[in-house]
């Protein structure tokens, strides 16, 4: 590892972007441990895409039951300052509850969200991923995961949105803002070193990558 490169990177972004793909690419680069969450793994998801409100409310508790387990996982290593990579953030949970949830359901899911969650150090780097609704809806269909088939581009830019106004006000860790539409991090090599080299050389606050501007 480079000495340089920061400890605990999150990537982050709307339904779609690329971040567990390229969380994955940049832990590979580095030799560290990555933490993703497993979207497979909620029973509910299939029937939420069916029909968003008639499920949302188990499909966000189970996403949040299984994010509290790997943060608290993350929290009781942290004395130890071990090098991970993840592809999600806690907080961002909040997001998708607010966009799906009914003011009931959210009320209830944030009682819980509140007991659940614990103190989790701040990531050294948030890299947050943009792209537009529809290149977002392109991508999730190209990947041909069955139950997404019914993701529209109306509920993707309600995501979207909701990413914006997140990282707006977002200030606990650096934050690095990508946005992914005119160069491919993922596969392309090029851009994806200098993003490297970028990252090194990153410092506190907030930034945007662009790698015809570098």
């Amino acid at each position: 590892m480079n000495k340089n490169f920061p400890d605990y990177i999150v990537v982050e972004g709307p339904i779609g972007v690329g971040k567990t793909s390229l969380a994955k690419r940049l832990a590979e680069t580095f030799n560290v441990e990555v933490m993703l969450e497993s979207a497979i793994e909620n029973p509910f998801l299939p029937a939420f895409y069916e029909n968003r409100r008639s499920a949302a409310l188990p499909a966000q508790l189970h996403f949040l039951f299984q994010r509290a387990r790997q943060t608290a996982a993350l929290h009781q290593t942290d004395m130890f300052r071990p090098v991970h990579i993840a592809d999600f953030l806690i907080e961002k949970d909040r997001l998708f509850a607010k966009v799906n949830l009914s003011d009931a359901e959210y009320d209830l899911y944030r009682q819980v969200y509140e007991r659940l969650i614990p103190q989790c150090p701040a990531p050294d780097l948030v890299i947050y991923l943009q792209a537009k609704p529809e290149i977002l809806l392109n991508r999730v269909l190209e990947r041909g995961i069955d139950y997404e088939k019914n993701i529209d581009a109306g509920y993707l830019k309600n995501i979207s949105d909701a990413y914006i106004d997140f990282f707006y006000h977002y200030d606990a860790s650096p934050l690095l803002i990508i946005n992914t539409e005119n160069f491919d991090l993922v596969n392309g090599q090029e851009n994806y070193n200098l993003l490297v080299e970028h990252i090194r050389k990153l410092p506190p606050g907030r930034h945007y990558f662009n790698p015809q501007g570098l």
